[in-house]
């Protein structure tokens, strides 16, 4: 509780604040119903909530539930007590005291829990509209329920007002200071400006460039235990972030823990994509880039293959690459392959999908003119599948309370956008997301070689987030029915990031493993066995399990010794590119 709360109000102040908060919801309503009729004519999805019976209905169920809560607020001791879901009661943007204590903002909490209910029970009642549409429709209610959430304006936020009479209005003046520098550069900020650089407190894992081309540039990491798996490990992160993902402080570096286990490890670092690469497509990131990084490791080390591992998009051109080397009969290359993440089969992407129709690849196709996609589009539409978290929280503490960015390495990854091949991205969206063209047979090919999943029997690894928001666990779980091999499938605690980056010193999360054949991922919970802490001890039991021979790490293990010479120090240029 802060030392001069904000004054309970006298029995004048209620009736003023019944009439403001009645005109409030009114006013809401109204806004909702005028949005809707203006949006009937261009989506007849919108047309069922303006039936006139369905809205008298709706209204009904609203104004009973509002008396209610009027009532709580004018007499709370003959009143039923509001009883939260469990959802709200750790909704964190409530969690001051304020909003329990004092009874305007207790009554403006619960108004807005109360309207943001029967905003999404009225999408859920719609009858004849397609799933798809539905789903549209719920996603886009649910942001404007987080855009016009109490905590999100000054007025009605009992800790920015506190905050702004203790500092006698300068906590304004500094977030308007925060909201216009990010005007200025055209990203929200959400970490301190410089608490973090490459090669000084992120992405310090020893090592060396060995290779560049146009598309990527690979780098070899120094060996830390005398002998080494001869299999080395090559790891594909996804294009569309920095490789440093898996490379940041040195205690929740995967890339530092995997070269400690005793494996030689290389990393691919993609460029960033600039007018030079507008004719770049999905091909050449299979081709020229993932085969051509596997070939050169297999030649520079003298091995007949490699361990893979492919993170998000790359881990669903890892799947493309594998089916081609299995269409060449060339599969032997690859002894193992690990998906963080990774999607094939997309007809469950989830929130993702609602961005992915007529208008939104028009909006992409304009926006690529120079033949690249400004990455501040994707971190915005990230940023959109977690509003709440990711902008609004940014929102309130930094622009209406004036807060000093708390340092965070995650989030510093997370604001480092890379720029996206306009063409790929199109396509990726195409003919993956819309038309889920990968897992059918013969669909589609990588120059001129067909892809077919079923033809893939690469021992696989497969990790899916329990929380994950980007790629569903559900649509992970999808691989373990395309793919012919063993496939292991993990299930791990947390989301995209956060359920793949979790070092074993953390002690965070859990893990689930399930030795049973089981068909969907409902059976797999029920059977699973639940592990306390990471998941990469399990992983790289299960690699080692696959070939535990080992070689001393020299000659060609040791960046720079080998055919190819050091191109510079690790983390390299393209990563530093913006």
């Amino acid at each position: 509780m802060a030392e001069n709360p904000t004054p309970t109000p006298n029995l004048e102040d209620l009736q003023h604040w019944t009439w403001v908060l009645g005109k409030a919801q009114q006013m809401m309503l109204e806004q909702g119903l005028d949005v809707m009729q203006k949006a009937a004519p261009a989506n007849p999805a919108f047309a069922p909530m303006l039936d006139p019976a369905a809205a008298i209905r709706a209204s009904a169920d609203f104004w009973a539930d509002t008396m209610q809560l009027w009532q709580r607020f004018l007499d709370p001791a003959h009143a039923q007590p509001f009883e939260e879901t469990p959802d709200q009661a750790r909704d964190k943007r409530f969690k001051a005291p304020q909003w329990r204590e004092e009874p305007v903002f207790d009554f403006l909490r619960q108004s807005y829990f109360v309207i943001a209910d029967h905003l999404l029970k009225g999408v859920d009642a719609i009858d004849g509209v397609e799933p798809r549409q539905k789903e549209q429709m719920r996603f886009a209610t649910k942001g404007f329920i987080d855009a016009i959430s109490p905590t999100n304006f000054p007025a009605t936020n009992p800790q920015v007002l506190e905050k702004i009479v203790e500092t006698k209005g300068e906590s304004l003046l500094k977030g308007l200071q925060h909201m216009l520098a990010d005007i200025q550069k055209g990203q929200m900020t959400q970490t301190a400006e410089g608490a973090f650089e490459l090669g000084r407190n992120l992405a310090m894992t020893p090592g060396k460039v060995v290779k560049r081309t146009p598309l990527y540039e690979l780098i070899q990491y120094a060996p830390a235990t005398d002998q080494v798996l001869k299999t080395p490990l090559i790891i594909f992160p996804p294009w569309i972030n920095r490789f440093y993902i898996l490379d940041l402080t040195p205690e929740k570096s995967f890339i530092a823990w995997a070269v400690s286990q005793g494996m030689t490890v290389f990393v691919v670092s993609w460029k960033s994509a600039d007018a030079s690469m507008k004719d770049v497509r999905w091909d050449d990131y299979v081709e020229s880039g993932q085969i051509d990084a596997i070939d050169t490791v297999r030649e520079l080390l003298g091995v007949e293959s490699v361990h893979t591992i492919g993170y998000c998009v790359a881990g669903t051109t890892l799947a493309a690459t594998l089916a081609v080397l299995a269409a060449r009969g060339e599969k032997g290359k690859v002894a193992s392959a690990t998906f963080f993440t990774a999607q094939v089969d997309f007809s469950e992407a989830g929130d993702l999908t609602m961005f992915v129709d007529d208008d939104q690849l028009a909006l992409i196709e304009s926006l690529g003119g120079e033949g690249f996609l400004d990455g501040r589009y994707m971190a915005t539409t990230f940023n959109l599948l977690r509003g709440r978290d990711l902008i609004w929280n940014y929102v309130t503490n930094n622009y209406l309370m004036g807060n000093d960015y708390a340092p965070f390495d995650l989030l510093h990854w997370n604001s480092d956008v890379t720029n996206l091949p306009a063409s790929w991205h199109l396509g990726y969206l195409r003919d993956l997301y819309r038309d889920n063209k990968l897992v059918e047979a013969g669909a589609m090919a990588i120059n001129g070689t067909p892809l077919d999943l079923s033809k893939v029997t690469t021992p696989t690894y497969v990790q899916a987030g329990r929380e994950d928001h980007i790629a569903p666990a559900a649509s992970v779980w999808k691989i373990t029915h395309h793919f012919k091999g063993p496939v292991k499938f993990v299930l791990a605690g947390s989301g995209h990031i956060a359920g793949v980056v979790n070092p074993p010193a953390a002690g965070k999360y859990q893990y689930w493993t399930n030795d049973e054949k089981v068909e969907t991922l409902a059976e797999f919970v029920a059977g699973a066995k639940e592990t306390k802490g990471s998941w990469w001890p399990d992983w790289v039991g299960w690699i080692e399990g696959l070939d535990g021979v080992k070689v001393a790490a020299k000659g060609a293990r040791v960046p720079g010794k080998g055919k190819l010479k050091s191109l510079g120090e690790a983390p390299g240029t393209y990563v530093r590119t913006r």
